[in-house]
């Protein structure tokens, strides 16, 4: 029986109809694979992974190839974005016994949960050097039977080297300026100068990196720094990965060239990069940098953000193919020369075609490109080129749309928040931090939620407003107490300060070793064969250095000692990674950038309705002092008055205006400058030109 169908993940709902009898990863999966004697066949992957796709058609849709999984072994069905905790566990496993890792990922666990075999993607007959997955079936099956004692033996060496590698934390100290420039020196010598980005193909968007680069140039005044970001952000908007017509980014190119994608948007690469373009955009004031931010943004508005005012996860890499009815990568988004003309008539398809990089033989499969921008300078005729993006936008809505995985996690969510609070305030976009505003909302309303007369957790997901049954993991706390901490300095509305410090205080209670390092799951979380703990990036900050950097900004808010020395003891990891590694702990070096600025502490006071306010809001938010916490509201009452109004921020207790006019006052290592009533006066403190 396959025991999918009242899951809330869409990835598993996929497989529901699958003739396989699937199990949700749950304990009555191993307890009928003892009951059974057999294996566990642990299939992992998620909505929007094309291999993913592939795979279920060719082996799970398969009658035979069900019938001999169903008869040999318990199969266990695992969505890797509801479940990361369960997916870097094996993932560990599977990297350690074959040197790569990937989705779909494929593991064989006793009914203990200790994993024996391995693998990612098997083909239905072998090829390349693989052998097919009934191969792999079959092999395994046979050494259960009649090898149990050696498959016994591999199970528990393997559970044994996964737990015996624990992090030697050590206590290390946060990293000082030595380090930064000794990290700064690492990415140069792997920066790819000709192309952007670092290292070879596949290449992915280097979100944290960029913003420890953009972090170093504003703390040092390092120009090398600044253009790495510049260049790599350039060559990024004007290749394949990025959407010419509807904006957003695919999740890496194929390519060292950005030309061709990987074709599914993720929440998570649009929600950083959004907010690094946004960056960049404050620190040059390039009109490249503003365009693809609010086209960012716009896209996660328009195609990610679902009824409930969450955000989606992902649009599939795969929709259908006009021409052949089958799925196909990349169909929703390729086109030809002739297609073009199809649109536009001859005359705009060929400037099209010139403009976006589209050629007669083709830059991805069957004479179809991928539209890019490959020429430097000004376009042409900017008016017209944007009546055919329009045009073009609105030919593409007519084909089959990829689809799209509805669940809203938290964590993404909480990126998704940040990016869109920022882009709002300096771009003059109130709807998106409206936007902002209720995806906040959806995960209080939602994902906050009390069990057994416990204070309450944070789930990990939810679909059409409905929570989801797992916990939520450390990336979840960090990332959601980040977006909630950029949204109060936003809107000055300090209750998403409070909500911050309570997802804190339980990182600081449920998450934190006794040596200060942080583990990925609760400490009462399920069992797992290893508890999973990685401070290191992957697609997205790791939850060790995003609960950092969210604890960091929350102390320098409210001068707790407790949460800023929680994450002076959590960078020491950045300490010991950063100068070896700095590709794969980019956002740890960025949390530390903030802690050798200080971070800066801005309040700003003054009359609501006051313009002066506003401007030295605006002023402080437009800052680049490396993570600067900003607050702003009324002046306190008075002593005797009305009680201060609820949610007021700790910033401004104290703080008046100056003469009657609204003050901006910058603190940074337990020093005050004086108060500004000036923008000019507060940019200079803040180590950003008046005027720029």
């Amino acid at each position: 029986m396959n025991r999918l169908a009242g899951v809330t993940s869409p990835y598993l709902l996929q497989h529901a109809d699958n003739p396989v009898d699937w199990w949700p990863w749950e304990p009555g999966a191993f307890e009928e694979a003892k009951r059974r004697d057999v294996p566990v066949l642990l299939s992992v992957g998620y909505s929007a992974c094309h291999w993913c796709h592939v795979m279920a058609h060719e082996s799970f849709e398969d009658g035979d190839t069900a019938a001999y999984m169903n008869e040999h072994f318990v199969n266990v069905k695992v969505d890797r974005e509801e479940r990361p905790d369960v997916d870097a566990v094996y993932m560990e496993a599977v990297q350690a016994a074959t040197g790569q890792g990937g989705w779909p990922m494929t593991v064989f666990l006793t009914p203990d949960a200790e994993p024996f075999y391995f693998g990612t993607y098997f083909p239905p007959e072998p090829r390349h050097g693989m052998p097919s997955f009934t191969q792999v079936l079959e092999g395994v099956s046979t050494a259960w039977a009649g090898r149990r004692e050696e498959v016994a033996e591999v199970a528990q060496r393997i559970t044994r080297d996964l737990a015996g590698r624990q992090l030697d934390y050590g206590r290390a100290a946060a990293p000082g300026p030595e380090e930064a420039a000794q990290a700064l020196l690492a990415l140069t010598r792997e920066y790819d100068e000709a192309r952007g980005g670092f290292g070879g193909a596949p290449k992915f968007p280097p979100s944290m990196v960029l913003e420890f680069l953009l972090r170093h140039h504003a703390r040092t005044g390092a120009e090398g720094a600044l253009q790495m970001a510049a260049d790599t952000c350039e060559a990024m908007a004007r290749g394949g990965i990025y959407d010419q017509l509807g904006g957003g980014f695919a999740r890496y190119s194929v390519d060292r060239e950005w030309v061709v994608p990987h074709f599914e948007k993720m929440l998570y690469d649009n929600a950083l990069l959004c907010r690094v373009y946004a960056h960049l955009w404050r620190a040059t004031g390039s009109d490249l940098a503003r365009r693809v931010a609010l086209e960012t943004a716009d896209f996660m508005v328009r195609e990610l953000r679902t009824p409930e005012g969450g955000f989606a996860s992902a649009l599939d890499a795969d929709s259908e193919d006009p021409e052949t009815g089958k799925p196909a990568e990349g169909a929703y988004y390729a086109w030809t020369p002739a297609q073009l003309e199809e649109v536009l008539g001859a005359e705009d398809g060929a400037l099209a075609a010139a403009c976006f990089g589209v050629t007669q033989e083709g830059t991805f499969e069957h004479g179809a490109s991928v539209l890019r921008l490959p020429q430097d300078g000004p376009v042409v005729d900017a008016g017209r080129i944007a009546g055919i993006r329009q045009r073009l936008l609105a030919a593409r809505a007519a084909r089959p749309a990829p689809g799209r995985d509805d669940k809203v996690v938290a964590a993404w969510n909480g990126l998704a928040v940040a990016a869109l609070a920022e882009c709002g305030a300096y771009f003059d976009r109130p709807d998106l931090i409206e936007r902002a505003t209720e995806a906040a909302d959806l995960l209080v309303r939602v994902h906050f939620r009390a069990e057994d007369g416990r204070a309450p957790r944070l789930a990990r997901t939810s679909k059409d407003g409905q929570v989801g049954a797992n916990a939520g993991v450390l990336e979840d706390y960090g990332d959601v107490a980040e977006g909630f901490l950029a949204l109060a300095a936003v809107t000055g509305e300090g209750v998403w300060l409070e909500f911050a410090g309570f997802l804190l205080d339980l990182v600081l209670d449920r998450f934190t070793a006794e040596d200060g390092s942080l583990f990925d799951t609760a400490h009462d979380a399920e069992r797992l064969i290893r508890r999973p703990q990685d401070p290191t990036d992957t697609a997205a900050p790791s939850g060790w250095t995003a609960a950092a950097g969210a604890l960091l900004s929350y102390a320098a808010h409210t001068g707790s000692e407790a949460h800023r020395t929680a994450a002076e003891r959590a960078l020491g990891v950045v300490r010991a990674l950063g100068p070896r590694a700095p590709r794969f702990i980019g956002h740890g070096l960025a949390v530390a950038e903030a802690l050798l600025d200080g971070p800066r502490e801005v309040a700003v006071v003054g009359r609501a309705d006051d313009p002066a306010r506003a401007e030295l809001h605006r002023t402080a938010l437009l800052a680049t002092a490396p993570g600067a916490v900003v607050a702003v509201g009324e002046p306190a009452p008075e002593e005797g008055g009305p009680g201060a109004a609820e949610g007021e921020f700790p910033l401004l207790a104290g703080r008046t205006p100056v003469e009657g006019r609204a003050a901006a006052y910058v603190c940074r290592h337990f020093v005050c400058a004086r108060p500004a009533a000036d923008p000019a006066e507060l940019a200079a403190q803040l180590g950003r030109p008046a005027g720029s």
